[in-house]
């Protein structure tokens, strides 16, 4: 119900081309690892993408009514990054989701950085790499306005397997950069805490 209505609203304004889908499980957990251009990354990536995601916000986000339907309705799980205990309830459930074979969306960067790289945050990826070891599937994303239509391309790289002895923070600098190329873009921050 919910990607029939994104389509519906979506549309008209943006035209949805994807590479590299059959890098996604048919039916085994993980976590897609996009960048973070816009706010309608969040559902343009549910319509592209062929299994139901779960997607990690923030938790300010969830504060409005009429934004917390919406992201509840994609499949959205809170995280308050100032008070992290404060999100127990929503990481066991992340946990859950993911030991279910369920996907999870992770925005590495944890903000907007239009056309560039922002510095990526190992936090989640060391949370959930404690807990459970899925693939991690870098995605890009780009826009480009073409007459009254955005042209969004939307990149899945190939799956990276945490291998024993490889820290979150090797993971997540090897995922940033596979980010960087399938989004386009030339220059990267490096990732921080």
């Amino acid at each position: 119900m919910t990607k029939t209505v994104g389509r519906v609203l979506l549309s008209p304004f943006f035209r949805l081309i994807t590479g590299g889908v059959d890098n996604l499980p048919q039916e085994s957990a993980f976590i897609l690892l996009p960048k973070h251009q816009r706010w309608e990354d969040i559902p343009l990536l549910g319509l592209a993408t062929p299994r139901p995601l779960y997607y990690v916000a923030k938790s300010e986000l969830f504060t409005n009514p009429l934004s917390k339907w919406f992201l509840v309705s994609l499949g959205g799980i809170p995280l308050n990054r100032q008070r992290p205990l404060e999100s127990r309830h929503s990481l066991k459930s992340l946990v859950s989701l993911l030991r279910e074979g369920e996907g999870a969306v992770v925005f590495p960067e944890g903000t907007y950085y239009v056309n560039k790289m922002g510095p990526g945050h190992v936090g989640m990826i060391r949370l959930i790499l404690s807990r459970v070891a899925p693939p991690f599937i870098p995605v890009g994303l780009s826009y480009s306005r073409k007459g009254f239509r955005t042209v969004v391309r939307i990149n899945y790289g190939k799956p990276v397997h945490p291998v024993q002895g490889m820290s979150p923070r090797e993971l997540l600098d090897h995922m940033m950069k596979q980010i960087e190329e399938l989004s386009g873009i030339g220059s990267r921050k490096a990732s921080t805490e």
